[in-house]
């Protein structure tokens, strides 16, 4: 009996060890509707790595369609800060706003990425940080927020543990 229970334990551990270190805090279910208009704004990038926004936000939109929503329009390029000096300050968000009413957006999508790296070290593990949040255009009013931290394992990539996080807030909060 104490083997199978040393056994159940080692396995438990197993399953605890190989699946990285996750931490993700998040509102209760938006309850947007997944066939209205919606739009990906800017994320901020709050990281010393440069375009660590858009590439979240590459993340973020197309993951939106593979969890059902249908039409999701990204900003245009005259709304992109981004750049290899940005100093991480937020992006210009009533500007973004007036375009996603002007689109007609029921919801926008919009973030800020406060890590996105390899950390330094023998087994340079992955590590991603975001904040998310879903706003209903023409009030403004946020229906959902969530954040999150996930670290991987040394073989894996850095958008894969990039695309674990985001998928696993958005689909709480596509509910």
């Amino acid at each position: 009996m104490k083997h199978l229970i040393k056994l159940i334990c080692a396995l438990v551990a197993s399953v605890t060890l190989f699946s990285g270190c996750a931490v993700i805090d998040h509102s209760a279910p938006s309850g947007a509707d997944k066939s209205a208009a919606w739009v990906l704004l800017p994320f901020g990038n709050a990281t010393e790595t440069p375009f660590a926004g858009q590439r979240a936000e590459a993340v973020t939109e197309n993951l939106l369609r593979s969890l059902g929503v249908a039409q999701v329009q990204r900003y245009p390029a005259s709304l992109q800060n981004d750049n290899l000096f940005e100093s991480g300050q937020l992006k210009d968000a009533a500007r973004a706003l007036a375009w996603a009413k002007e689109q007609g957006a029921r919801y926008a999508v919009t973030g800020t990425v406060d890590e996105w790296r390899y950390k330094v070290g023998v087994d340079g593990e992955p590590a991603v940080g975001v904040a998310l949040q879903i706003v209903e255009v023409d009030s403004g009013r946020v229906l959902w927020s969530g954040v999150g931290g996930k670290s991987g394992w040394s073989r894996e990539s850095l958008s894969g543990v990039a695309q674990e996080l985001i998928k696993s807030l958005l689909v709480p909060a596509l509910k």
